[in-house]
């Protein structure tokens, strides 16, 4: 059955826990994806005082994330460019995610997002435990920026699940992906992109800064990610794969990383690699993936 005030009553609980003061004149494009936040989005965001110009506000059931919302940034930068606003904000079409672009339609992921909220806090002294929690798919750059502030990063693998079991056992309430979803365990333990865009937003208030700066605030190493497919399965016992990861470890040092994990849906093995030099990125990623490829690919 409908219940009824629903989308009022939820309103006001995310304005009173997360309705601070916001830059004041704030001009944003929302990008709703025609999903979830479609009401609740530019109306709670104009109740905090931005000024909205809304796009993905229209769902008819079969366009949620058609070409919008957090997966498809180039709709919303197009609309901060061409209006000439001051950022954006972009949803999913669950809503339980949030990015965002600068003036100039720079996409802010979220890597950036939590660093300025874990900045933010940690000025504060509000960063539980000291330290954020993240997947191993972030950006080594987020971990030089967290180390230059004095700050603690737990790494955990990719999902959402995973880091709220490492935010639980160390006592951290703040946490994410880059995809934007963002777990705030000081009010809940779950993605809601709608928390997410007011915390970064009273963020900036309190840092006195924009979200220009924001897309800056990360300064990512470059960065290859290649889906070889192979017998996930195998991954564990592949020594030869265990030992190149380790050679390439080595070769790295301090200035880079190398991730590889099974899909957990797929017959693939993900090859992720960082480093300072774009060069030598490729070519440790390269050499991997096809020494993945020759000893379980299928």
């Amino acid at each position: 059955r409908r219940l009824e005030g629903a989308l009022e009553t939820y309103m006001d609980w995310l304005a009173a826990d997360y309705g601070e003061p916001v830059p004041g004149g704030l001009r944003l494009g929302v990008d709703c994806a025609h999903g979830a936040a479609h009401l609740a989005g530019p109306r709670l965001l104009r109740r905090v005082g931005v000024h909205v110009q809304a796009i993905g506000d229209a769902p008819d059931g079969r366009n949620i994330n058609a070409g919008v919302g957090s997966t498809h940034l180039d709709a919303l930068a197009e609309l901060v460019r061409s209006h000439g606003l001051d950022g954006g904000l972009a949803f999913d079409g669950d809503a339980d995610r949030c990015l965002a672009v600068d003036s100039r339609g720079r996409p802010v992921n979220g890597d950036a997002v939590i660093a300025a909220l874990a900045i933010d806090r940690h000025r504060r002294g509000a960063l539980d435990a000291g330290r954020v929690v993240v997947t191993s798919m972030t950006n080594l750059g987020f971990h030089r920026l967290m180390a230059e502030h004095g700050i603690a990063v737990e790494v955990t693998d990719v999902g959402d699940r995973y880091v709220l079991e490492r935010m639980l056992a160390t006592g951290a309430t703040l946490g994410g992906e880059q995809s934007g979803h963002v777990i705030d365990l000081v009010h809940h333990t779950t993605g809601d992109g709608l928390a997410t865009a007011l915390m970064l937003l009273a963020a900036l208030a309190r840092l006195d800064t924009d979200l220009d700066a924001v897309a800056e605030l990360v300064t990512p190493f470059p960065q290859r990610l290649v889906a070889v497919p192979a017998d996930r399965a195998a991954l564990p016992g592949a020594r030869a794969v265990w030992q190149a990861v380790r050679a390439a470890e080595a070769e790295l040092g301090a200035d880079g990383r190398v991730v590889l994990r099974a899909s957990g849906t797929e017959q693939v093995v993900r090859v992720m690699v960082e480093a300072a030099d774009e060069t030598q990125c490729q070519a440790i990623c390269d050499r991997l993936a096809g020494i993945v490829r020759r000893e379980i690919g299928v």
